[in-house]
């Protein structure tokens, strides 16, 4: 019988969390997708869409400030200080990841999601 050539191209197999949902944790800091709404009526978080979470805010998309603005709505919805939210990426894209360290408050959309 002769051997099968393991594959060079084949990556072990790893979780994604955010295939599941669009939050995780990683310890004390709540990692979560977001599919942002610039210029919206209202500042205002939505319904998850697949793996991300919508989110609108009022700011224009002009240079990173609808992102800033949805960071300071954001730290007033969690209870937290707009330093303790990081945007890993997407600051000036509708596609974002945000890390939020120790929320003292979550949202109904994450607790329906746990």
């Amino acid at each position: 019988m002769a051997k099968k050539k393991a594959s060079k191209d084949k990556k072990p197999d790893v979780i994604d969390p955010l295939k599941e949902s669009f939050f995780y944790w990683d310890g004390d800091v709540l990692v979560f997708n977001v599919l942002g709404t610039p210029g919206a009526k209202k500042d205002a978080i939505g319904k998850p869409k697949g793996n991300q979470l919508k989110i609108s805010v009022t700011e224009k998309p002009v240079r990173g400030k609808a992102t800033d603005h949805m960071v300071r709505f954001l730290s007033k919805i969690f209870d937290v200080p707009v330093s303790s939210i990081e945007v890993v990426f997407g600051q000036m894209n509708v596609n974002k990841q945000l890390r939020v360290k120790s929320p003292k408050n979550l949202p109904d959309v994450f607790l329906k999601q746990s």
